[in-house]
């Protein structure tokens, strides 16, 4: 795949696929590590693609976001109970909407404020 086609690919998309699908691999393979490398490969595609939309200091804070929707989604799940489909749904919704939002959404349509 070129660089170019990769860039067309949204960000949110990249994020929303690492942590569910990542989540369901480990869950479904039992091999935790193959989980890890789809959450690990879509976040660094996730982190080039906004580093050339949106510069590094915004890439920095969507990888934090990023890492802390799935550390969130753990404890969310083993902490306080949620069943875990609905604690990785739930980080992977806000984490794939704010990736939309800062990343992806055109800055021509984006209301004026």
């Amino acid at each position: 795949m070129s660089t170019s086609a990769l860039a067309r690919i949204p960000a949110s998309l990249l994020v929303a696929v690492g942590l569910a699908a990542g989540f369901g691999i480990a869950q479904g393979t039992g091999i935790r590590a193959l989980g890890g490398a789809v959450f690990a490969v879509c976040g660094i595609g996730a982190g080039w693609i906004a580093a050339r939309r949106r510069g590094p200091a915004v890439t920095a804070g969507l990888a934090a976001l990023y890492v802390g929707a799935f550390v969130l989604a753990h404890v969310l799940a083993l902490g306080a109970g949620f069943p875990a489909w609905f604690a990785v749904s739930l980080v992977t919704v806000v984490a794939a909407g704010v990736t939309f939002g800062v990343v992806d959404r055109s800055r021509e349509t984006a209301p004026a404020r």
